[in-house]
């Protein structure tokens, strides 16, 4: 009883921070269908243990990806990921972009000088101006977002 609980909270934890393996009866390795210590649920401890049968046992790409149930493609993106940042880069990030990538310090400025002029102006109408200015599309409430951070991170 004991032991299943914990297993429920692991798996718990895993899926809060990403690393639940989408389908961990796709593991075909014998040493995660065996055993407590190796789990196929943990896709952290699967992906490195994959690169480490490769790179210390020998085995192939095609056959250590099957046996874990990842494609070659997930492979390589972990080899490379590992090869880049060690353990830490197989841990899970979230995806699409890292921040206001429209909203440069350049356009940023110019929104201060905006509201500097005008500080009625609303967001709808500084991403008219965003527009006309950069020809950059950029949605209100990402600009009501951008400033808000900004805000915050002022001392």
């Amino acid at each position: 009883m004991t032991a299943r609980r914990r297993r429920d909270r692991k798996g718990e934890a895993l899926r809060q921070h990403g690393a639940l393996h989408p389908s961990p009866q796709a593991v075909r390795d014998p040493q995660f269908q065996e055993g407590d210590f190796f789990d196929p649920r943990d896709l952290v401890q699967l992906k490195y243990e994959m690169l480490r049968r490769v790179r210390a046992e020998g085995q192939t790409v095609t056959g250590a990806a099957g046996a874990f149930g990842v494609s070659r493609p997930s492979f390589y993106k972990a080899e490379a990921d590992f090869a880049r940042e060690g353990l830490p880069g197989l841990l899970p990030r979230k995806r699409g972009p890292r921040g206001g990538h429209k909203l440069t310090d350049e356009v940023m400025a110019g929104l201060d000088e905006q509201l500097v002029a005008d500080p009625s102006l609303s967001a709808a109408a500084l991403a008219l101006w965003i527009e006309e200015r950069f020809g950059l599309r950029v949605h209100p409430r990402s600009i009501e977002r951008a400033l808000v951070r900004r805000e915050k991170k002022r001392p």
